[in-house]
């Protein structure tokens, strides 16, 4: 429906945002200002444990600057809830206190259409299960027993019966006043080519209510009692209330578990759902009959940041996980993330909670796998690599499914992953930059990692820039160092505004127009090169040293200059050869703090401590007065 002009306007005044994500959210009173409606908390799009969720009610917009996420209070209960547009705005309307315009004629009429269909199915879902209390349903009831499905499960989940009749449904459908073409058009029923009588859709089967996240019944699932029909299981056809590829069984349930703390698990089926929500895994949901589609991660991700699949272990279920792994990547990113359980061969989630417990279930869903070992093991299992062209196709292959991926960390850290497994399976035989410490040459002693200077930087000052720059691109790539060097970084004093404006950002957890440009700009450094290798180790602690070592070399070149600069002010007068001879070893000893993977690797603390003795002992023994005539 159409909306008349400033009544969404209307509505953002009116309701603040923050209380309409105060009831997903818990604030963090002590980084939020209350009073200028400015709000921080921990995102509820993604699993962090810091508050990088802003809100902020004077502009009425939320921004994550974890995973990005961004928009209005309507776009925020479309993705937290899954609501439609109009929903949303309904919402918000009724707690403004806004009455909604009326819609257009024809929007109007849809609407009641859609109403009336609802109506329709709903009526279905009633007479299902009191189809499934009579005599004509007690294989099917002997069959529900035998899958251990109680009275109390059946009433949970809707359990229903549609009897083999050609016309039972359609008729008492009709009894109920609705009109043929209504039953028709909501999936119930069927009309033969030949323009004959309308046909039930559903007969002999266990019959499975399908609702959308907002709790209505849009369509059934039906499981064959027939061991020899046709399709073992049958869904409601495409109607405007049903569309298998863009729907979820269990939507609103599991919504509603994730939301007090539980995962989302994909399953492949309704039995498999029941069994798992029975067993406590009350955000089981699964796809409606067919491979997960597009549409279908993009719900699953609205619900939650990492969706677990659980798929069965025969090859069935192998296959569909694969077909996922080329679904998943071209969409993959933060927030936006997967993991796998495949089941032992031969059992699904109801066969193995039965035979182990749901403590096994738990088990295996704690150590579920990320996308990216799914997609090694597609490409490797199998295959033997003893030759350059094997290994090559391989790494072609990984490259170009890596590329798909079009959120830039993300597919940084895939391609840092697979090397890393490359270089395992090969045997070191794969390129890798190696940044393990090891052992300096004519020393016991275990160096320190670091990134060198290149040669092409002589002047002091740029040299000073580069080591700024590499430690500020180090921590705007791996931001949780930013803790832990704070005190250090606090000292740092750039020169230039959009490095001031980065680094203003990554001690209060900001984000600016200034910074991003100065992150873009050392992006672009092309002696900057070595740094992505830092990013490409896994060990945060040889990262951590890396940084510590840029900062080191910093403080030791600042040291030196102020050292050096009270040195030449305090000389007075012309020096004798001596001091010109003790200014060029402070000289060389400046150029050794600057580039310490020369001389041996020295120590930096050690020379910056000495030096600065030494001048001291320059200063005061006023070497530079030339001795008294005897």
């Amino acid at each position: 429906m159409s909306l008349p002009p400033g009544f969404l306007d209307e509505i953002r005044t009116r309701v603040p945002i923050s209380r309409v994500i105060g009831k997903k959210v818990v604030w963090d009173l002590r980084k939020s200002n209350q009073a200028r409606g400015d709000w921080w908390a921990p995102c509820p799009f993604h699993q962090e444990k810091s508050a990088s969720f802003h809100c902020d009610d004077q502009k009425g917009y939320y921004y994550c600057f974890g995973c990005h996420a961004k928009g209005d209070a309507i776009k925020f209960l479309r993705e937290a809830d899954g609501m439609e547009f109009i929903e949303a705005v309904k919402l918000l309307a009724a707690e403004a206190g806004l009455q909604m315009p009326e819609p257009d004629p024809r929007a109007r009429e849809r609407t009641d259409r859609r109403t009336r269909l609802l109506d329709v199915t709903e009526a279905a879902c009633r007479w299902f299960r009191l189809q499934l209390q009579t005599g004509a349903a007690a294989d099917a009831r002997d069959y529900l027993a035998r899958r251990g499905l109680d009275q109390a499960a059946l009433d949970r989940f809707e359990i229903g019966f549609a009897p083999d009749s050609r016309t039972a449904l359609t008729q008492a459908l009709r009894d109920k006043g609705f009109d043929e073409s209504l039953i028709v058009e909501a999936g119930m029923s069927a009309r033969p080519d030949n323009g004959g009588a309308a046909y039930d859709r559903f007969r002999d089967r266990i019959i499975f209510p399908i609702r959308d996240g907002q709790g209505r019944c849009i369509g059934f699932g039906g499981r064959a009692m027939d061991p020899n029909a046709r399709a073992k299981y049958l869904n409601s056809p495409e109607t405007p209330l049903f569309d298998k590829g863009r729907n979820l069984y269990h939507l609103g349930p599991a919504r509603a578990a994730i939301a007090k703390g539980q995962r989302l698990v994909v399953a492949e089926g309704y039995m498999d759902v029941i069994a798992l929500a029975r067993a406590g895994f009350e955000g089981a949901v699964a796809p409606l009959g067919t491979a997960i589609t597009e549409e279908q991660l993009h719900l699953m991700w609205r619900v939650s940041p990492e969706p677990v699949i659980a798929l069965d272990g025969d090859a069935a279920g192998q296959r569909a996980a694969q077909r996922l792994i080329d679904l998943a990547l071209p969409m993959t990113g933060p927030g936006r993330a997967l993991r796998f359980v495949i089941l032992p061969a031969g059992q699904d989630p109801d066969d193995l909670i039965k035979a182990a417990g749901p403590g096994a279930m738990g088990a295996l869903l704690d150590q579920a796998r990320p996308l990216v070992d799914l997609l090694w093991a597609r490409e490797t299992e199998g295959q033997v690599f003893d030759s350059p062209e094997r290994k090559a196709a391989l790494e072609k292959r990984l490259q170009d499914a890596v590329a798909k991926i079009p959120d830039d960390l993300t597919r940084n850290h895939y391609a840092k992953e697979l090397r890393s497994k490359q270089w395992d399976l090969f045997g070191g035989t794969s390129r890798r930059v190696d940044w393990t410490p090891g052992k300096r040459k004519g020393s016991a002693r275990p160096s320190r990692p670091v990134l060198p200077i290149p040669a092409t930087v002589s002047d002091p000052q740029a040299a000073g820039s580069l080591l700024e720059g590499a430690s500020l691109l180090i921590c705007a790539l791996r931001p949780e160092l930013v803790a832990q060097m704070e005190t250090r970084l606090e000292r740092l004093s750039p020169q230039d505004p959009d490095r001031a404006a980065l680094l203003f950002d990554l001690l209060g957890q900001t984000q600016s127009a200034a910074g991003q440009r100065g992150l873009e700009t050392l992006r672009r450094d092309a002696h900057l090169g070595l740094t992505p290798a830092v990013i490409d180790t896994q060990d945060t602690e040889t990262v951590a040293a890396i940084l510590g070592n840029l900062l080191d070399r910093l403080e030791a070149q600042r040291a030196i200059g102020t050292e050096l600069a009270r040195a030449e002010a305090e000389i007075q007068g012309e020096a004798d050869e001596g001091l010109t001879w003790r200014m060029q070893q402070i000289a060389r000893a400046r150029h050794r703090a600057e580039r310490p993977e020369l001389e041996g690797g020295m120590d930096l603390n050690e020379d910056r401590d000495a030096l600065s003795a030494q001048l001291s002992e320059f200063v005061q023994g006023q070497i530079w007065r030339k001795p008294p005539r005897r």
